[in-house]
């Protein structure tokens, strides 16, 4: 019986070892999305600061993004990353409103911080042993 219940034990700590990484991987997938697509914005958006359509559909996206990652569930082993995560996405967000407002400097100075704070993400992730996923085209 006591034997039984000890292989139970380990069977279920492995399987908890196991489902970590692949919750981190997830995450590391989604944040992964919301930082390539921030960015791609953000660069799409840097020569065309006049366009007030392009500008309306972006503020609406960085919105979405930030709203959607500060509800997203973060794994114990990536908590200390995260916070840079919602700055990157709010800055991006601020960028946008800057931008549809005709602010050029804040723009450019939100869009800096949004940056700043994506390498800063990436750099504690690394520290932590984890690197996001390229989400390049494989075709």
């Amino acid at each position: 019986m006591i034997r039984h219940l000890l292989i139970a034990f380990t069977i279920a700590l492995c399987s908890l070892f196991v489902a970590l990484p692949a919750w981190a991987g997830s995450y590391l997938d989604r944040a992964s999305l919301l930082l390539d697509e921030a960015r791609r914005e953000g660069d799409m958006l840097l020569p065309r600061t006049h366009d007030k359509e392009l500008i309306m559909v972006v503020h609406a996206l960085a919105e979405a993004r930030a709203r959607v990652a500060s509800k997203m569930e973060c794994p114990a082993s990536v908590t200390r990353a995260h916070p840079h995560l919602l700055l990157v996405l709010e800055n991006s967000e601020r960028a946008a409103d800057a931008a549809a407002q005709g602010n050029f400097k804040k723009f450019m100075e939100h869009l800096t911080v949004a940056r700043n704070e994506d390498r800063a993400f990436r750099a504690i992730l690394a520290e932590l042993g984890y690197a996001l996923p390229d989400l390049g085209s494989k075709r």
